[in-house]
């Protein structure tokens, strides 16, 4: 219904109970049948890390999600406690490595929720930079979700308060 209203990408939310039930099968088909529906439009899986808890469950998630067909891995929808961490995007950031090593595809990325300062920021660009490379430094593999982060941003840079998002 989205694509046909006009969207060009699709968010969706990993099955987080089923997932850490151990049906992988089922997220990973439903991942796959959300992907086919979508075509050639890009599909976001938010993982919500902070409910994953611990490194292993999250590099499961990701590698299922990107062998499901995504195009996207974000962190979270910023509605839970624990959102983007650093641990997170470490972990994450080394899949899609992995994942373009192995499978020679691309894999997009999205710390979501909770980054809102420019130190956090900083922090999570500087671990894409060094992990997934400079080719990554762009919006079409590399997007914050934070919606408070663009007025800090903008601050940091102008050298005081901006209130212009």
């Amino acid at each position: 219904m989205a694509l046909k209203m006009g969207a060009t990408e699709v968010d969706i939310v990993l099955s987080v109970g089923k997932f850490l039930e151990g049906r992988y099968q089922e997220c990973f088909d439903e991942i796959s049948e959300i992907k086919a529906t979508c075509g050639a439009h890009h599909l976001k899986v938010i993982l919500e890390t902070g409910l994953l808890k611990t490194a292993e469950n999250i590099w499961k998630a990701s590698i299922l999600s990107m062998a499901a067909g995504c195009d996207f891995i974000k962190t979270s929808t910023g509605k839970i406690a624990v959102n983007a961490t650093p641990e997170a995007t470490f972990v994450m950031c080394n899949a899609i490595k992995v994942w373009k090593e192995k499978a020679g595809i691309k894999m997009g990325y999205k710390p979501a929720g909770g980054v809102s300062t420019t130190d956090e920021a900083v922090q999570h660009f500087t671990l894409v930079k060094e992990i997934l490379g400079e080719e990554w430094l762009n919006n079409e593999w590399f997007r914050f979700g934070a919606s408070r982060l663009a007025n800090n941003l903008l601050s940091s840079i102008v050298g005081k308060e901006t209130k212009h998002f």
